[in-house]
């Protein structure tokens, strides 16, 4: 798999009839090696050992209903009350981050409300900080450490 713009870091992957499956730390489980999960558990890892955040708070593939339709989010990051407060967006390296990825992490906002948006590629990651309040958004320079949100 391609390196990506984030820290190295040991991966657990199996392989079973030429397919190749990568252990998921929040699932706890295997799941199919694709371009895009190389990058959601590189990103994982990133948050837990380098931000701080606790994996206990965190969840892949969380599921919300969105006009009539059932969507996944990628990452979802809880407040100790168990609300949402971060959602975060992966695509595989070759896939250029643009305006309807942006769109398409709002609109599961618009279910979850969340203070934090992240989208990331593996090469390339923007977080923006939503202000309700004055029905706007700030894209922060980093990813902000869990002890500062």
């Amino acid at each position: 798999m391609l390196s990506l713009n984030l820290p190295k870091i040991e991966v657990k992957i199996t392989s079973n009839n030429g397919k190749y499956a990568i252990f998921d730390v929040l699932r706890r489980r295997y799941v199919a090696l694709t371009p895009e999960e190389w990058v959601r558990q590189h990103f994982v890892h990133y948050l837990i050992h380098h931000k701080g955040y606790p994996q206990s708070l965190m969840a892949n593939e969380v599921q919300v209903a969105l006009n009539g339709t059932k969507k996944r989010c990628d990452t979802v990051l809880y407040q100790r009350d168990l609300s949402a407060r971060m959602i975060i967006e992966y695509k595989a390296p070759d896939v250029e981050i643009t305006q309807a990825v942006f769109d398409q992490i709002t609109r599961y906002n618009m279910v979850l409300k969340v203070d934090y948006l992240i989208v990331s590629n593996g090469m390339q990651h923007y977080c923006c900080k939503l202000d309700y309040q004055s029905n706007s958004y700030t894209f922060l320079r980093d990813i902000p450490c869990y002890n500062s949100l």
